[in-house]
């Protein structure tokens, strides 16, 4: 087998821009997001080991699901068991397999109400569903950087159900047959690739069950991407930027726009310093 790059991706939030999402979380934010981790192939064993050794450690059976890690329910209610000297040892050790384990966090994040203000009334009331702006955007940032690398790419998404694992499958289509979905006049800045480019670089799609060690990192380096768009000092983005574990710590500063994780219409987001 070939030596890859593995595009690890899980979502956040609600995909359709017009649909209420429920109890607000405690943040306030409203986003969609599509991202995960990048990994070398040969590398990837060494990112499986650590979390076998963590989930090990801490007698962890279930998948590492950073909600319910952060709250503290369903399959890690056992956490407010433990006094706040375990606790806060068992959160730095989960943040330590993060820091430690060979891979890149990456992502394309919507802030939807800003998506709302911004193409709500040009479609019609009828826009995309964010998961074709997300998924188009945070695969070809990852074929760049594949392609940067000599790489091809291989596309992991957490599987999903039926009809959302197809949605995803024809964008991944698309990308190789049509190049990226946006109007090129508009999108001439981001230097979109070609379709040869994407059909010389991305070697896979296939999907992951939750139980994917390596989903679970997806799952894991999401969160914190996706709060580091609203407030750069967001301890765990803020963390995972100063040891160097984000897309953006191997990129040249003014190659972001093109090349790093996406933040998409946050235009009236005021970002917290």
């Amino acid at each position: 087998m070939p030596v890859t790059l593995n595009l690890y991706l899980d979502d956040s939030g609600t995909r359709h821009p017009t649909r209420d999402p429920g109890k607000k979380a405690e943040h306030g934010y409203d986003w969609f997001a599509l991202g995960g981790v990048l990994v070398r192939s040969d590398e990837e064993a060494e990112a499986r080991e650590l979390h076998r050794s963590f989930c090990e450690k801490w007698g962890v059976e279930a998948p590492l699901h950073s909600s319910e890690i952060r709250s503290q329910n369903l399959n890690f209610d056992w956490l407010r068991g433990l006094d706040e000297a375990e606790q806060k040892q068992f959160y730095e050790e989960l943040y330590v397999m993060m820091r430690d384990a060979p891979v890149t966090g990456i992502a394309c994040t919507i802030d939807r109400p800003g998506y709302n203000a911004r193409y709500l009334e040009m479609y019609q009331k009828q826009p995309w569903q964010l998961c074709k702006t997300a998924f188009s955007v945070v695969v070809e940032r990852s074929v760049k950087f594949a392609r940067s690398k000599e790489l091809r790419l291989r596309v992991h998404p957490e599987r999903c159900n039926k009809p959302e694992d197809a949605r995803l499958k024809s964008y991944y289509d698309t990308l190789k047959a049509e190049g990226m979905p946006f109007a090129k006049d508009n999108s001439g800045k981001y230097a979109p690739l070609t379709p040869e480019e994407f059909n010389g670089t991305l070697y896979e799609f296939q999907t992951k069950e939750k139980s994917s060690p390596m989903a679970q990192f997806a799952d894991l380096f999401l969160w914190p991407i996706c709060m580091g768009g609203y407030h750069a000092k967001n301890r765990p983005y803020k963390r995972l930027m100063d040891d160097k574990k984000l897309i953006e710590c191997h990129l040249k500063e003014e190659d972001w726009p093109m090349l790093a994780s996406k933040y998409s219409c946050f235009e009236n987001v005021e970002r917290k310093g």
